[in-house]
């Protein structure tokens, strides 16, 4: 199978441990690319969100981000305004104020089902614990417009080492904050709400699997899914459920909100996969926000290398 993908030339480089992060902005410093002056450890991710109001992007960003293949990061403000969040509106560029009331904090996420260890962890529990990493990933939405997104985070691998799964443990069932009080858009009754969403137990403790707690070395904001949410590279961006509560481990594979509403166009795996077409888009080629014309979409939207081996011996096309 892996003989049939394009594959990055590279593996996974861009994961970089966040000690390392602060150390190439001192190399970008001195190779004269950053011209900030602040230091990156004032951006370190706290336990609330941010709130992202209009098109003013944070100070002193860090610049010069690229993807292993020299693809430059979206902006901040691209990032923050352009996004997929139903849970607010079906507007991608009207997630952004409407999330402006949206709490993030206090926060929970319970760790459940068929593990020896069920726990809850508190957002500052989870930021304390657990090593955060900066990842410059691609995103790939199924509407067939990508970005470059350089989260922060940690592995969800090492989460679920942590409650112990059971040998009967096959699948991992994701659940969303239920709140249509602060989330207009899950007064919409054309949605089967809380979103959820599920990943195969390989799939979750691949290495490129992360739960994110923020971007561009700031909280996760409020219209990207702060406080936390799931971040699966190789896989559509509607994959990457936002706002995380409950984390459950099951044996059978589990209901997505997607499945439910549309099944024939939104398969379980949603794997990048320009070989297989969507009804209504594209997915050969994609649009990168901010820039003109279209570019080549990769098989796995290029991590190939690390995950074609989850799926050897399936029918990508079966099982889209």
């Amino acid at each position: 199978m892996n003989n049939k993908f394009k594959s990055v030339p590279v593996k996974s480089s861009e994961i970089t441990p966040y000690s390392q992060y602060l150390s190439r902005r001192d190399f970008l410093k001195a190779a004269g690319i950053v011209t900030g002056s602040a230091l990156l450890a004032a951006c370190a991710p706290s336990v609330a969100g941010t709130v992202v109001p209009e098109k003013e992007a944070p100070q002193n960003l860090p610049t010069g981000l690229t993807d292993e293949l020299g693809s430059p990061a979206n902006s901040y403000e691209d990032i923050t305004h352009y996004n997929n969040y139903y849970e607010f509106t079906t507007d991608k560029e009207g997630v952004a104020s409407l999330a402006t009331k949206f709490n993030p904090s206090p926060w929970t996420v319970e760790v459940y089902g068929l593990v020896n260890k069920p726990m809850t962890f508190g957002m500052e529990d989870l930021l304390k614990k657990y090593t955060q990493e900066e990842r410059i990933y691609r995103l790939r939405c199924v509407e067939a417009w990508s970005m470059v997104i350089p989260w922060t985070g940690f592995t969800l691998s090492s989460l679920l080492k942590e409650v112990e799964p059971t040998s009967d443990a096959k699948y991992v069932r994701f659940e969303t904050v239920n709140r249509p009080e602060e989330m207009p858009g899950m007064k919409s009754p054309f949605y089967p709400w809380p979103y959820q969403e599920g990943l195969r137990l390989d799939e979750a403790m691949n290495d490129l699997t992360i739960l994110a707690t923020g971007l561009y070395g700031q909280p996760m904001p409020n219209p990207n899914g702060a406080p936390i949410r799931l971040v699966v590279p190789w896989k559509y961006g509607f994959k990457s459920i936002k706002a995380i509560t409950k984390i459950e481990l099951i044996a059978e594979q589990p209901t997505t909100l997607w499945s439910q509403v549309g099944p024939n166009e939104y398969g379980f795996y949603s794997n990048v996969n320009p070989q297989v077409p969507h009804p209504r888009w594209s997915q050969a080629s994609e649009r990168r926000i901010g820039e003109l014309g279209r570019r080549e979409t990769l098989m796995f939207n290029g991590y190939a290398e690390q995950v074609a081996h989850l799926y050897d011996g399936m029918d990508l096309a079966v099982n889209y």
